[in-house]
């Protein structure tokens, strides 16, 4: 009898738990036939083979072909992918500022996105649009990790670097594919702005070392990518505490990501700039050191001369 009751609850608890699982994919999975249809989107495969290959080649198979090697002189590849990086961004971002009604439709539409008229869902279409491209973008991003591999900087393929790149790549799928909610697009705006200057500083970098003395906003950049991060989580904060109409599934699972890469990056702040102030106090102790011993020789050879 005890043995019946127990299997019963088990199957009880099986069939809520499937019950409250297909309420949230009712409730919070979109599809539409558009949208489905889009380069990429319709189906996972081609998508999870490009992230294996990339996690293939920069882990296991560029470090062994280049083991050998000496490093591609790929500069004027990496300025040019620089430079449409840093125009294709900025395209992303002046869409939905010029676009006509975007900018006023965001602000207005915080929390609830209404789509009630005609030109309402133009612009929701527009958004989805960015979503899109902002994808695509995600995946051309690879190619920074590949340009590492190639040019012998394996020390660059942090586990942050790879983990950011492949994560980004999944997310937007998954939200394109199954949530469709058009707050993504903010997002999008948001850190499409700060890989504007991420990638401006990329290409001037790699104009060579007459151009290091003009960089010295490179900490700043990395400050922008820290802010953005808070600025992303207090937004999903807002909108999963007031239940907009953002799917509570893909708020919980931004949350999670977006806590982690504020981890990842406050811990790669602190290693690389921490260690470039350790290194010009150093060089200042040096310096200051180096000064005093010559300020001692030129006092013994004024004494020398005096006494002689």
């Amino acid at each position: 009898m005890m043995t019946d009751t127990k299997n019963y609850n088990i199957l009880h608890y099986i069939n809520q738990t499937k019950h409250y699982i297909k309420e949230i994919v009712e409730r919070e999975v979109k599809y539409d036939e558009e949208i489905d249809s889009w380069l990429l989107v319709s189906n996972p495969w081609p998508v999870v083979m490009i992230i294996i290959v990339y996690l293939l080649f920069v882990k296991k198979i560029g470090p062994k072909m280049m083991e050998n090697r000496e490093p591609y002189n790929i500069t004027n590849i990496i300025l040019i992918f620089n430079f449409l990086q840093f125009l294709y961004n900025s395209l992303l971002c002046l869409w939905i500022i010029l676009t006509p009604g975007i900018p006023k439709f965001i602000f207005f539409n915080l929390c609830t996105i209404t789509r009630e008229t005609p030109h309402e869902k133009y612009l929701i279409k527009c958004l989805h649009t960015v979503s899109w491209f902002y994808f695509i973008s995600k995946i051309i991003d690879l190619l920074d990790t590949v340009f590492f591999v190639l040019r012998k900087k394996q020390s660059h393929v942090s586990f942050l670097h790879v983990y950011h790149h492949t994560k980004m790549v999944m997310t937007c799928w998954l939200h394109i594919r199954y949530f469709k909610t058009e707050h993504a697009a903010y997002g999008a705006m948001l850190n499409s702005a700060v890989h504007i200057a991420m990638y401006g500083y990329y290409f001037l970098a790699a104009l060579g070392p007459f151009m290091q003395k003009y960089l010295w906003w490179k900490v700043y950049v990395t400050r922008l990518q820290i802010t953005q991060l808070f600025i992303a989580v207090t937004y999903l904060v807002f909108l999963y505490k007031y239940d907009c109409n953002m799917p509570r599934v893909l708020s919980s699972i931004l949350i999670i990501d977006l806590f982690a890469f504020i981890y990842l990056f406050m811990d790669f702040y602190k290693t690389a700039y921490n260690k470039n102030i350790t290194n010009k106090i150093v060089k200042l102790d040096v310096r200051h050191n180096i000064s005093k011993v010559k300020q001692v020789d030129e006092m013994d050879n004024t004494d020398k001369i005096k006494s002689s």
